[in-house]
């Protein structure tokens, strides 16, 4: 009986002796989680908390930290990332916009000041290029509009069954004779029956019109434009549209459909976008369910291809 009692006030005794040592060991656990973390948030660092392997409820809290804390971090680069492209697309709407005032207000002033001095065609070359210069400028404004609707989600899209070769056909006969004023080949290759897909006509006609715009802007050198329909895996058509001139460097594509992106020289070029036209017809191809995608290889092929659902 004594050798009982003995026994069982030795185990009792182990074992307040081991919660004791436990609790006192997550104890210091937790006020180094509580250290941790208040000097991870104070210093902004990009550290984690470590991983106790002695404690499996303890353990899979601080797994649970440690994904909170990288959720945190991809937060805080987003946002640091979406600041640097506001403001690069604030100085470009700056420059984009400034340029054709400046132009606007010089002729202006001339017009006012000293118009009795012009000629009639020279008073006829000035209001031409000042109806110009307020048309790019509404053109950008109204691209500016655009893309915060589509972004805001308050375009309304109303998707149907759309002939794609037929609108494609329709495109480009509407640019042939710009094709033909830039020395332009033109090379279509389409199935014999026609391809339906599932878009808003009105929306899926913009994105060709960016499209082939953004080709005879950045590819007139290579003096051949094409346009290919395909149907394509998974239910899908594929519509391509190519050129072969100088192409887009590689460390820039993943660039290319960032609000405001223009190539270095293209702002001198004939056709002078406001850098909106790519991100706007990336939202309305996603908008439509579809994706969009860029290859490129100068001098021989920059492809946009984008997929739409077969209707």
């Amino acid at each position: 009986m004594i050798w009982f009692f003995v026994t069982s006030t030795a185990l009792l005794g182990i074992a307040v002796i081991v919660l004791w040592a436990r609790q006192r060991k997550r104890s210091s656990q937790f006020a180094y989680i509580h250290g941790k973390l208040n000097s991870i948030l104070d210093k902004g660092t990009n550290e984690r908390l470590m991983i106790f392997d002695s404690d499996a409820q303890v353990e899979q809290l601080l797994i649970a930290m440690n994904r909170l804390l990288d959720q945190a971090h991809r937060a805080g680069a987003r946002y640091a990332n979406q600041e640097i492209e506001i403001r690069r697309m604030l100085s470009n709407i700056s420059h984009d916009l400034k340029t054709p005032l400046t132009v606007v207000l010089g002729y202006s002033e001339i017009l006012l000041h000293d118009h009795r001095g012009l000629a009639e065609r020279e008073r006829e070359a000035m209001t031409v290029n000042i109806h110009d210069k307020a048309q790019e400028v509404l053109h950008l404004v109204h691209s500016f509009f655009d893309l915060a609707k589509l972004e805001a989600g308050d375009t309304e899209m109303v998707l149907t069954r759309v002939n794609a070769s037929e609108l494609c056909r329709l495109k480009l006969l509407s640019f042939y004779d710009m094709l033909a004023s830039l020395g332009m080949g033109l090379e279509v290759s389409m199935p014999d029956e026609d391809l339906y897909v599932m878009a808003d006509a009105e929306a899926l006609e913009r994105v060709l019109d960016n499209l082939i715009t953004n080709a005879m802007k950045y590819g007139a050198d290579g003096k051949l434009l094409g346009l290919m329909l395909e149907r394509s895996d998974e239910g899908k058509v594929a519509i391509q549209v190519w050129d072969k001139g100088k192409g887009i460097p590689e460390n820039e594509h993943h660039r290319v459909f960032e609000r405001m992106y223009t190539l270095e020289d293209s702002r001198n070029r004939l056709y002078q976008g406001s850098g909106l036209g790519l991100t706007i017809t990336k939202r309305l191809v996603e908008r439509m369910g579809g994706t969009i995608g860029l290859h490129s290889v100068p001098r021989e092929r920059t492809v946009f291809t984008f997929f739409l659902k077969s209707a």
